[in-house]
């Protein structure tokens, strides 16, 4: 693992923690009946995603140019954070949208 794969690889972890903090934040927000902050929150989750987003994406660009690109316990990880950051920005959406409904 090079400090460039590195590079690429932290900012997938990061953001992707990023996005999943954001998302439970919106979760407490619509719960405490603030649909402006949920709002909010939410879309900073889907800006950190975007932003995990491109680094995936430099690294899919650098396989599909037949670049070598390892595959470690890091990107493994790194992967996790995105997927687990995507998945929490979801459900964060449909709870708000459970939570607009019961509060009317």
């Amino acid at each position: 693992m090079n400090d460039e794969q590195m590079a690429v690889i932290m900012p997938l972890i990061m953001y992707g923690g990023e996005a999943k903090s954001s998302a439970i934040e919106a979760i407490q927000s619509a719960k405490a009946g603030d649909f402006a902050k949920a709002d909010s929150a939410i879309q900073a989750a889907n800006e950190a995603i975007v932003k995990a987003h491109h680094a995936q994406t430099e690294l899919l660009t650098k396989a599909a140019n037949g670049e070598a690109v390892d595959v470690s316990i890091y990107m493994v990880h790194a992967q996790d954070h995105l997927m687990t950051g995507i998945a929490f920005v979801d459900l964060a959406k449909e709870i708000i949208a459970l939570y607009q409904v019961i509060q009317g």
